[in-house]
């Protein structure tokens, strides 16, 4: 048995907590509020705090999570947390000492293993790379989003382990490992993902979204959708995970302001521009990455060695002329419902337009997608942007090969304002 400091006591497979303290409520507030204004050395204490009191925020989380199911009334037995904290040893011994054999890939952030528990469930684990302040702070940011949410299309925490300069996440390992394996990877001859499935994919990863934006309390913003952000379980259903790059949307807010992280090829252009986050963000990287399921093609395309050409410029021509044998994905061999192609492509245009209020909610997606109102699919065939000939806004979309495909800090997003600058003069 393991000991957390708010009173929880750690079995295997579950938690049965005691209330923490008030103190242990008002501990993240004050952490913050105690450092106000410093800077230099200051600052890198806050980080610190900041992580502790993150870390300890989630046990709260979890505690009022089953005092809440507890206090309704005909609801039969209390809902189990399923996360724990980890040690060490225990992720050591699960991953073969992190052996290069159970690496399952590898990203900016560190590296994600394959592992074993000793009851025979099967884990990923994310190590971040380096220990800093920052990458703490990225740490406690998804573990805090992850012990909030619970969605069968967001992939579940499993727990997480900060041993020392050591941080780790730990998931249910998905058997059919990314979008992104299957659409560009080591899957993607195999030809696994039939239509049926990609519709699945296409809804599930939808639905996903739509409960980050509307029924998680409060708002979140994911940030980084895209194809290897979306996981495939056993049953090839979606499971949205990384949550590191996440924000909490407070009440009221339309946005929140930021330095721009996230994928070339993904970022809406005012998040990209000014650094303005919002749902709607996620609407327009969700509406590239349909247009990614439905043909089979990379957000960007190389013309040259200093020319990208977009996937919505490629797509909104054909979608114009209707013809959707050339955005169906070859792979297919014309095996797909020519109205659920229809439906994706449309919904992923009018995801990804430009202009942010032009752009749907997920909860409209998601009712698009599943076909639930034929009127409002009618409205948007009729939408102006499907009319030939193309919109006199509408450009080429071509842009500078930068020669990489991710933005992690605020230098970075200058070179994307010159590209996008570039873009919208042609």
């Amino acid at each position: 048995m393991w000991e957390m400091r708010s009173g929880h006591k750690i079995g295997r497979g579950s938690i049965r907590p005691t209330k923490p303290s008030q103190l242990l409520q008002g501990e993240f507030e004050n952490e913050l509020a105690d450092f106000e204004g410093v800077s230099g050395l200051g600052e890198a204490l806050i980080q610190v705090r900041r992580l502790r009191s993150m870390l300890c925020m989630v046990e709260v989380w979890a505690w009022e999570a089953m005092a809440s199911d507890g206090q309704r009334k005909g609801q039969g037995k209390k809902k189990q947390v399923t996360w724990r904290i980890f040690s060490l040893k225990e992720l050591h011994s699960a991953t073969n000492n992190f052996n290069y054999d159970n690496k399952l890939g590898e990203g900016g952030f560190g590296s994600v293993y394959w592992g074993q528990l000793w009851d025979g469930s099967q884990i990923a684990v994310k190590r971040l790379k380096v220990w800093s302040n920052k990458a703490d702070l990225e740490f406690a940011v998804e573990v805090e989003i992850l012990a909030r949410v619970r969605h069968k299309n967001l992939l579940s925490l499993r727990g997480y382990c900060a041993e020392g300069q050591e941080r780790l996440i730990v998931y249910d390992y998905m058997p059919n490992l990314s979008l992104l394996s299957h659409l560009h990877g080591q899957h993607s001859a195999e030809c696994l993902l039939n239509w049926n499935r990609r519709m699945n994919i296409a809804i599930g990863s939808a639905e996903g979204i739509a409960y980050l934006h509307h029924h998680a309390t409060p708002h979140i913003i994911h940030r980084d959708i895209k194809a290897s952000n979306v996981l495939l379980d056993s049953d090839f259903q979606a499971q949205v995970a990384d949550f590191g790059f996440a924000k909490l949307i407070p009440d009221g807010a339309t946005h929140v302001t930021t330095r721009v992280k996230g994928t070339l090829g993904y970022l809406a252009p005012e998040y990209a521009m000014l650094g303005k986050a919002s749902e709607s963000c996620d609407v327009y990287s969700f509406g590239i990455l349909l247009l990614e399921l439905a043909s089979g093609k990379k957000p960007l395309e190389k013309l040259s060695t200093t020319i990208k050409r977009t996937i919505t410029d490629w797509a909104l021509p054909l979608a114009c002329e209707r013809k959707f044998s050339e955005l169906a994905d070859p792979r297919l061999n014309g095996k797909y419902m020519e109205e659920e192609m229809k439906i994706v492509v449309f919904v992923a245009l009018i995801c990804a337009q430009s202009r942010p209020e032009k752009r749907p909610t997920m909860l409209e997606v998601v009712e698009l997608l599943k076909g639930d109102s034929k009127e409002k699919f009618d409205l948007l065939e009729n939408n102006e942007l499907f009319k030939s000939p193309l919109p006199a806004d509408y450009n080429d979309g071509s842009g500078v090969d930068d020669g990489s495909d991710f933005i992690s800090e605020e230098k970075e997003r200058i070179q994307v304002v010159k590209e996008l600058e570039g873009e919208g003069g042609k």
